[in-house]
């Protein structure tokens, strides 16, 4: 199977410790609330409950990361945050590292990834369901920092 054009030049790869300012630097970049914190990140580099990629156009320039969660026992991952570089919206980033979270999951034996999304983030909602995403269960109330709501959605993995 050839990769898409719009994801050929994208590299994702596991993050490490020495990626910690740029991961910081980009989550700085990207929200303007509820943003992961650098002992959070330095956390869950560590973690085996957790999975933090970084997608790059080289091995210099951050264009995106993904923190992906684990429970044990569990054979439901959760996308717990995912950001791309203003810039880089459009160009297969956010695909590349939401196809690198749910390979991942497959790899841990999961069955199923979850994640929430802003209500309000129509572009994020496009790019979940074009990918296979289907929202499951009620809207989440107060869900985020700022107060907004959420939508839950699954993809059940093959």
């Amino acid at each position: 199977m050839t990769p898409s054009p719009a994801t050929t030049a994208v590299r994702v790869r596991r993050a490490e410790l020495s990626d910690l300012d740029d991961l910081v630097a980009l989550e700085q970049a990207t929200f303007d609330s509820d943003r992961v914190s650098r002992a959070q990140f330095r956390r869950h580099l560590d973690s085996n409950t957790a999975h933090v990629l970084v997608a790059s156009a080289n091995h210099r320039r951050f264009l995106g990361t993904a923190l992906v969660f684990f429970r044990k026992g569990s054979r439901v991952a959760r996308l717990y945050s995912i950001a791309s570089l203003p810039e880089t919206r459009g160009k297969g980033v956010g695909t590349a590292l939401i196809e690198a979270a749910e390979a991942t999951a497959r790899q841990r034996h999961c069955h199923a990834l979850h994640l929430e999304v802003r209500t309000d983030n129509k572009t994020a909602v496009r790019l979940y369901e074009r990918l296979g995403y289907h929202r499951f269960g009620p809207v989440v109330k107060g869900f985020y920092e700022d107060g907004s709501d959420a939508y839950r959605y699954e993809k059940l993995l093959k």
